[in-house]
């Protein structure tokens, strides 16, 4: 499955995405390219690809360069290996399309189900609850999704909430196989679908942001923090985490796993927290300047980091710079925004 997940977003991104993009008028044009320098490209690919000011000093009078025109070359030169915004824009295209679909699979399905109407039922008879073809579906497409994040955020730009990211990604896979492997699916899928809930409403920003359609964005993004915040704070810690502190305990007792299980559930809420807190942070500053300006989980390469007067191009949360983004978790700075 996560072979298949890698095949579908390769053909996505080939025959959909791009041709989207293309006639948004996305262009395929990637940053400006640093001039060829054999000395500063050794430093680069074999020392450090941010010079500190001793080392800048040093090269200066190496190659009797100013040191703001070698600043600006090592910033170039990080550019330069960043996504085009038509890459980003094919990416946030193919995760909107899991997220929304996987999301609207799994309101359909649990509709239906007992366990979506009174959670006790995810404990009446555990552990011998049947394990029907589409919950299987549904949870191994999530598990392969999950694996694929993981995999592909050691390949992307490195964030400041990578850590944060990672593990999230690693408490959800941990999750997902252990609830299976202990016949917890049911209420595996409440937490499945109540995640799936806000994340493809923030592929949608970043959409509208990198066609340009900036009051579509905002109003994304601020949708997306309503409903992370309503979810993940109120539905999430009243919901799932009473029935699998208190009603499980109520009704099966305290089963060997039970700490384990909850504990990584509660490590969730923490990451909720925190995550909650920059998008409250992010909402309100664009409550002061009227759009989304800035996001506190941004990639760590940023193009005003460092002095350059040619650049001055519009800062906003999902502005489309060169310092684009990986590909996660799924969460920019003058021109950038993280997965989340």
């Amino acid at each position: 499955y996560l072979v298949l997940i890698q095949l579908f977003l390769g053909n996505s991104c080939r025959f959909i995405a791009k041709p989207c993009a293309i006639n948004l008028g996305i262009q395929d044009s990637g940053p400006h390219r640093a001039q060829p320098n054999a000395i500063l490209e050794k430093v680069f690919t074999s020392i450090t690809k941010s010079p500190d000011g001793k080392r800048l000093e040093g090269l200066s009078k190496q190659l009797d360069w100013d040191v703001r025109k070698i600043q600006r070359w090592f910033r170039h030169r990080r550019n330069q290996d960043k996504p085009t915004t038509l890459t980003k824009f094919c990416e946030s295209m193919w995760r909107f399309t899991f997220y929304f679909s996987i999301f609207f699979y799994g309101i359909r399905f649990l509709w239906t189900a007992p366990w979506f109407w009174d959670t006790r039922q995810c404990w009446y008879n555990y552990p011998f609850q049947p394990l029907t073809s589409r919950l299987y579906y549904y949870y191994i497409l999530e598990l392969a999704f999950y694996w694929s994040l993981m995999f592909s955020q050691f390949t992307d730009i490195k964030r400041k909430d990578f850590l944060i990211m990672f593990v999230h990604h690693l408490a959800t896979i941990g999750l997902i196989t252990f609830s299976y492997m202990n016949n917890m699916v049911r209420v595996g899928t409440l937490v499945l679908c109540l995640h799936d809930a806000s994340d493809f409403l923030l592929e949608a920003a970043k959409l509208a942001n990198y066609a340009k359609y900036q009051r579509l964005c905002d109003a994304f993004f601020m949708l997306f923090g309503v409903v992370f915040i309503v979810t993940r704070l109120g539905i999430y810690p009243f919901w799932i985490l009473n029935t699998t502190l208190f009603e499980s305990w109520e009704l099966i007792g305290p089963y060997p796993s039970w700490w384990l299980f909850n504990g990584l559930l509660v490590t969730l809420q923490v990451l909720h927290v925190i995550w909650s807190y920059l998008i409250i942070r992010t909402a309100s500053k664009a409550l002061v300047r009227g759009k989304v300006s800035k996001d506190d989980r941004s990639d760590v390469e940023s193009s005003s980091e460092e002095e350059d007067v040619t650049s001055n191009s519009t800062k906003g949360i999902f502005s489309t710079s060169s310092n684009g983004s990986n590909r996660l978790n799924g969460h920019v700075a003058s021109g950038q925004w993280t997965g989340e």
